[in-house]
């Protein structure tokens, strides 16, 4: 049995969707953020020294943890995807595709979103209320001269991948559109997607597949933190 650490408002969403998908037993176990820091509570160093979601525990292999949600996905796939549904043929193009993707998420994609989600509370406590004025003008640098640029060079990217195929790593459904639909529903939080309408459209693709929809009324709708 797969148990699911699943944070509240957390990347966590994604392991369920994935584990829907395949078809795996798995239980959830659900904890709640600090409502002051947001921060996840130091039960979850019990699971994982890192203390973050997402993070599982596999009975069938003694209790193993595996955190990092590239790494869970990889995990899954590679011990419960026997016909090859969420990942595409070893030594195809759609495969090197597939990696890419797979990666892409955590390492370029998401660090300038949760950049623009941390400075976009400098105006709000717990910051103290004199120093927020500053804080709000230092947000609006920052966002004037490096996120906003980069985050328009990243999701023009992701547009225009997605202006070729149906999906990240070619016409298939994979492990890689579970893992890249979260920072594009970053984006779209923010009223990003106005001129990017192959990203709504893959969303809307996402959104359709019985899967999500059951992950989503497992794990709670796919807010983003």
């Amino acid at each position: 049995m797969i148990h699911v650490h699943h944070l509240e408002n957390s990347r966590s969403q994604r392991v369920i969707w994935c584990l829907e998908e395949l078809g795996v037993d798995y239980e959830l176990v659900t904890y709640q953020r600090d409502p002051e820091t947001l921060l996840a509570p130091a039960s979850l160093k019990e699971v994982h020294p890192l203390g973050k979601a997402p993070v599982i525990t596999d009975e069938g292999r003694d209790g193993r943890a595996v955190a990092e949600s590239g790494a869970i996905l990889e995990y899954l796939v590679e011990r419960h995807d026997d016909e090859g549904r969420l990942m595409p043929v070893a030594g195809s193009d759609a495969r090197e595709r597939y990696r890419f993707w797979l990666h892409h998420a955590e390492g370029s994609a998401m660090p300038p979103l949760v950049m623009r989600l941390v400075f976009s509370r400098l105006d709000k406590p717990p910051v103290p209320a004199l120093m927020r004025p500053l804080g709000r003008q230092f947000a609006k640098g920052v966002e004037r001269r490096f996120l906003g640029p980069r985050l328009r060079e990243l999701s023009a990217f992701w547009n225009e991948t997605l202006a070729e195929s149906s999906w990240f790593a070619g016409d298939s459904f994979s492990a890689a559109d579970i893992q890249m639909s979260f920072p594009i529903l970053a984006l779209e939080s923010r009223g990003g997607l106005a001129d990017l309408p192959h990203l709504a459209d893959f969303l809307a693709r996402c959104r359709a597949r019985e899967a999500y929809r059951r992950a989503v009324d497992v794990g709670g709708r796919f807010s983003v933190v």
